[in-house]
């Protein structure tokens, strides 16, 4: 039972560090910068979102191979 508990809890975590990386990145770009230059290019919307997405998908990859998901 402690064993099945432990394979949750690193499930859990997980999801948990793929959502915190996406809010992270979420919360820096929502706040009112003047001086971001990203805010000015034009791409610079769609390429946070590729970030986001990247990131989220190489964590998530590397969390499989570690047996945490």
């Amino acid at each position: 039972m402690t064993v099945d508990q432990n394979n949750d809890m690193r499930k859990i975590a997980s999801w948990a560090a793929i959502a915190a990386m996406q809010t992270a990145i979420a919360g820096i770009y929502g706040m009112n910068f003047t001086y971001m230059p990203e805010l000015k290019w034009r791409y610079g919307y769609p390429g946070v979102l590729l970030v986001m997405l990247v990131s989220s998908v190489l964590l998530y990859r590397r969390l499989r191979r570690a047996g945490w998901l």
